[in-house]
Formats: structure tokens, sequence, C-alpha cells
């Protein structure tokens, strides 16, 4: 069924990460709305390629650079920009019926847009409000305005719904869709796929993230030394200002001899075939993550999970039933947790079988569209009413 709300859907990036995956899902069938981006790139050329009008800010180009977790007082030489941008958006804003918010600067510019463009506003937020993520300021700004100009605010989990009304955000303005994929991989052997990636028949783990610090590389990067024969593959680059750290972990694998057992693979666009690569899939984010993708992907592509006990993750695995949960930054909890994995795979077969049902039963597609689908056709109509 097509959808007949004109929506505006706005990013900070033109970058793809896991919020853009799910906007790229959410724009499917929307021939009437159409997207505005501060800045060019691969985000812009996918939604284009979904049918939808993109606009690209004349002002924004660099903005993603700026760190959610800076102090404010670096962004006073962007404010003539920024002001810019919000004209900019305004103008688009009164061409459609609701703005569909996709990120944290995204929705701060739509919500000072829409003191004058007046329409409803929804904001999808991708991230967990906490001191560990933002600065201070951003977070009372964040909730000042959710609270003055949401119409409505979807989380991916009750973690980041928690964080964002213990931060102070109305409770009613929430609403909790988990997010949903059609990521059905097709079936490959493991031994076929190394060969032709050129990777190791020897026990072999994976982590499937952006490079940032607060993933966690560097806690499998130090897991490893501690279990020797056993590589990694790391799939991932560094997106939003990130590049010092990428850096670093290639300093640490050298620093601890594990460049012949450490496989930096870059960002790949075919994640859920390369999982079915590795004997384990590690989630080793150190900070509170509002969801996890890639543990999804794993459960679906069969393959078992070791993810820090912390955010999402406890929820998506079901308090261990669906995977391992290992405290976050423990080194040795987590190397502790592959050699369980790695020497008694056959053991995790009940385990792994479970966690593929659980996969398709909470966080399936069909499920997470209808759902969004539903919420702005009531916004729409509460606006109008």
């Amino acid at each position: 069924m097509m959808s007949t709300e004109r929506v505006l859907f706005v990013d900070h990036t033109g970058q793809i990460g896991g919020a853009e995956l799910i906007l790229l899902d959410v724009v499917q069938g929307r021939s009437d709305s159409s997207a505005f981006l501060f800045e060019p790139g691969p985000l812009g050329n996918a939604l284009s390629e979904r049918g939808l009008p993109v606009v690209t800010s004349r002002w924004g180009r660099g903005l993603a650079q700026f760190r959610r977790d800076s102090s404010w007082l670096k962004a006073l030489p962007l404010f003539g920009r920024l002001a810019a941008i919000t004209v900019e958006l305004a103008r688009a804003v009164r061409r459609h019926d609701v703005v569909y918010a996709n990120s944290q600067k995204a929705f701060v510019l739509s919500a000072i847009a829409n003191l004058v463009a007046r329409r409803p506003l929804i904001w999808h937020l991708h991230d967990i409000i906490s001191p560990a993520h933002f600065g201070a300021l951003q977070r009372r700004i964040q909730v000042f305005l959710a609270n003055s100009f949401a119409a409505k605010v979807i989380v991916p989990s009750e973690a980041a719904a928690s964080a964002f009304i213990d931060a102070g955000g109305r409770r009613s303005l929430v609403e909790v869709v988990p997010n949903g994929l059609a990521v059905e991989p097709v079936p490959v052997s493991r031994q076929e796929l190394r060969q032709r990636l050129g990777l190791p028949t020897a026990p072999l783990v994976g982590v499937f993230s952006r490079l940032a610090q607060w993933k966690g590389q560097h806690v499998l990067i130090e897991a490893l030394a501690r279990l020797p024969g056993v590589h990694a593959i790391i799939v991932g680059d560094a997106l939003f200002g990130e590049q010092a750290y990428a850096a670093e972990l290639k300093r640490q694998v050298a620093t601890l001899g594990l460049g012949d057992r450490v496989h930096f693979l870059g960002h790949r666009g075919d994640v859920p075939m390369l999982m079915q690569a590795v004997d384990a899939m590690v989630h080793p984010s150190i900070d509170p993550e509002p969801f996890g993708r890639t543990l999804v992907e794993a459960m679906l592509a069969g393959v078992p999970v070791i993810a820090t006990d912390a955010g999402a993750a406890p929820d998506i695995l079901e308090h261990g039933r669906a995977g391992m949960l290992v405290p976050p930054g423990d080194v040795g909890a987590l190397a502790e947790a592959l050699d369980h994995v790695l020497a008694e795979p056959e053991l995790l077969k009940p385990q792994l079988d479970y966690a593929s049902r659980r996969a398709r039963t909470h966080y399936n597609l069909a499920r997470m569209l209808e759902s969004i689908g539903l919420l702005i056709r009531n916004v729409r109509a509460g606006a109008a009413a």
C-alpha cells in the first residue's frame, strides 16, 4: 500500500550508518515524500534510488565532524551556517505534512525550523541520551526541544526509552519500535567463503560496526592476545571524525604482535554474508547502545553472539538465552566467553535455533514499517484535527 502523507525526512549526514539503514527502509513506497540532507554522500544516492527527491543543504558539508559529545562552545563558529541550514529547512518543511528527523542534529534544527513552519515533528532517536554519548548542555537542549516541539519520539528499545525519560523527556512522547530487518542470508559454505576472502581456516571471530572508541574494538583486540591461534576480522570504517581511533587500533595490533591474526576489511556492503565466515560474532561496545543491528543479523545468520551486558543487547539476546553476555570493557570475561564458544560449538545449537526464531519474530521489517506508518498517520491526523 502506497503512503500518501508528504513526509520530509531529515538527516545530518550523507554517510550510511546504522540509523541511515533504518531510514532507507522507512522511506520505501513514500513517493510523495522527500529528503533533506545536510551534506552529499552515499545516503543521498540511496534515497534517490528509492524514488525520493533529495534536497542537499548548501551549508551543511562537514558539520557531521562536530561530534555529539563535543562542547557547544566549539559550535559557536558554525552558528551562521546552522542558521542558514535552518532557513533552508523551514522552506522545505512548508511543502510537507510531517517532518521526520532521523538524527540528533537533524532534530535540533528541524525543531527550530518548525517555529516558523508549524508541522508535526517526529524524532527517530537512534541514540541513548546519557553522559557517555552527549554533553550536559546537549542533553538539556535535546530534551527541552523534544518536550516542547516533538509530536512523538521513536526509540528502538526500552533502554533508549528509559534514558530519554531519565534525562527529563516526557513519557507520553515515547514510542518503542524495535528496528526491523529483512535480511535473509543466502547460505554459503564457511570454508568456501573463507577461501574466497583469503581468510584462514583457524578459529575466526568478527566484529561488525563502524570504528569508534565506544564501539569497543580495542577490547576484542586485547582479548585476542589471550587466545593463541584465534583470528579476527574487523569490518567497518571510521565515519564521523574517528579516524584517530582507527589508526590507534592498528597501532594496538602491531604492539601486541597480532598483525597476522587481525584482518581489517574496511566498510563492506555484504555483512550478512560475511558473518557466515566467522565462528562467533562479538559486539564489544563499552557504552550502552540503543539497539544492535549486527546482533540481529548474526542471529539470522545462525552465528553465536557474544555481546556486552548493557543498553539494548540484554533485551535482544533475552538476557542470555539467545547469546552470551559479558560486562562492558572486561577483557578477561570476553576472552573466556570466546574460548567457551570456540571450544564447544556443537553445544550451542539449541541457543542458535532459538535466536533465529526470536530474530524473525521480534525484529522483522514488516512489523517495524507497520508501526512507524501507523504512527505517522496518527501524527498527521492529530495535527489536522
